[in-house]
């Protein structure tokens, strides 16, 4: 029998009931009708469960509808809707500078990217979303555990297995596939992946319709470029919802319990490389791609990553000053607003990275699950904030503190390239094995180097 993850209505239960705790929504009623019905227990694997009977299915479809249905505490504070977060957010169009004309074509022209630092910050990308995947599904302590074997703690390389012993490897086993490609010995160019694979898209969103496109654009470039069992989570259940003819927006909401995870944030860096020292602008255009697949906070991170790399794009800000312009952008009583907060607080006045680590897990991990968008978002915010900005202490600190390691990294490395401006700043044991070569399930980018896609987003940036 054939079982897809992530579309499976008793699966997905789950999931929503987590989120509905998150949301304030009061989910006690709708569990109960579950386990009374025979539903099984929580389903915390990857995989897809084993299945259940079709009348459970067909329960587990209307409790889905039910708990959508239900009012949440944060509505106010945490809206979808652009015109009500920007109403929300007093210092919405100011850049790292103050309020401004950014958006103006001259504007533009002035703070045009470097395409070294554009060059850069792709090779960032990659970098530290090699270094987070093999450890990608692995808890805080097998992470830390492989690293300190190999003599790799605080993490400063590549994973290596050398030197590990078997019965630990054993324990904590690396993702599955990347020990042929992503460990320091194994490493030959990037393999292809599904988080750079959601950076590519966007690539290829605005080189066919530009920085004016609409998410019924992103929609239909997804349908035609995506196979869904190359997505995950959200990305996948909006795929499955257009399928099903449903619009955007109500391809995020629609049975979607993964609509405040990742998913949008790790794809939002060509919405900041394409509107240099504009964050305003960045961030509304990472909102009008991420309301296909996101609501809320997983709608604030994509902005925030957006916004906070759109500050960085001149080279003349420190990234303190980046994470402020991203700061702006979110509603200021948003869970996400206060996770970064909090977060940047805390690496400002710990000295141990692993301290910080340990603090944002005491107070997110038994209630987030590890792709939320909200723990994962702190963490890059302090990992940035902690490394001062450095490439190497930035992707190192954001893998180094777990849940979405992939993720994490490829969003600090996406910002600290750009702050340091040029690929030779980026230490050669680094950026030499990648090889200029990234392999893609995207057929338009397959085998291609960091050098033309920092071309092809030059292009973009500096369109009219």
């Amino acid at each position: 029998m054939l079982r897809v993850t992530w579309v499976q209505p008793e699966d997905l239960l789950d999931h929503e009931l987590r989120q509905a705790r998150l949301d304030g929504r009061e989910p006690k009623a709708v569990e109960a009708r579950w386990r009374a019905a025979g539903g099984p227990d929580a389903v915390r694997r990857r995989s897809a469960s084993a299945g259940v009977s079709r009348y459970l299915r067909l329960l587990a479809e209307d409790l889905l509808d039910e708990l959508a249905d239900l009012p949440g505490r944060f509505a106010e504070d945490e809206p979808t809707g652009l015109t009500r977060i920007t109403s929300l957010c007093p210092d919405w169009s100011a850049g790292p500078d103050g309020p401004g004309r950014h958006g103006h074509p001259a504007d533009r022209m002035a703070t045009a990217p470097d395409p070294r630092a554009l060059e850069a910050a792709w090779l960032g990308r990659a970098i530290g979303c090699l270094l987070g995947r093999p450890v990608r599904n692995l808890p805080l302590d097998g992470i830390r555990a492989l690293a300190r074997a190999a003599g790799n703690w605080p993490l400063a390389g590549y994973f290596t297995a050398r030197g590990v012993p078997e019965d630990l490897l054993a324990a904590h086993p690396w993702d599955h596939g990347s020990a042929a490609t992503c460990l320091a010995e194994t490493i030959d160019g990037v393999p292809g992946d599904h988080d750079l694979d959601l950076g590519l898209v966007n690539l290829l969103l605005l080189r066919r319709h530009g920085r004016r496109f609409g998410t019924d654009d992103a929609a239909r470039l997804w349908l035609d470029e995506l196979p869904p069992g190359r997505t995950s989570a959200a990305e996948r259940l909006a795929l499955r919802n257009l399928l099903c003819g449903i619009e955007p927006p109500g391809t995020a909401r629609h049975r979607n319990p993964f609509r405040e995870w990742t998913g949008a944030l790790v794809r939002a860096a060509p919405h900041g490389w394409t509107n240099p020292g504009d964050p305003a602008a960045a961030a509304g255009q990472a909102y009008r791609d991420a309301v296909l697949t996101h609501t809320a906070n997983g709608v604030y991170a994509a902005m925030f990553t957006a916004a906070v790399i759109a500050a960085a794009v001149p080279g003349t800000h420190d990234v303190h000053a980046c994470l402020r312009a991203g700061r702006a952008v979110i509603p200021p009583r948003s869970r996400l607003a206060a996770a970064v907060d909090h977060a940047v607080r805390l690496a400002r006045t710990t000295e141990r990275f692993e301290d910080v680590v340990d603090g944002l897990h005491a107070r997110y991990a038994a209630t987030h699950h590890r792709l939320h968008a909200v723990p994962n978002t702190a963490l890059i915010a302090a990992a940035l904030t902690h490394a001062d900005g450095d490439f190497a202490g930035s992707v190192c600190r954001a893998v180094s503190g777990g849940w979405a390691t992939d993720t994490n990294g490829a969003t600090a490395g996406s910002v600290a390239g750009l702050l340091a401006g040029t690929p030779a700043a980026l230490p050669e044991r680094w950026r030499a094995p990648l090889k200029n070569r990234l392999a893609s399930g995207l057929a338009d980018f397959d085998g291609t180097g960091f050098d033309a896609l920092a071309h092809l987003t030059h292009l973009e940036a500096t369109r009219s």
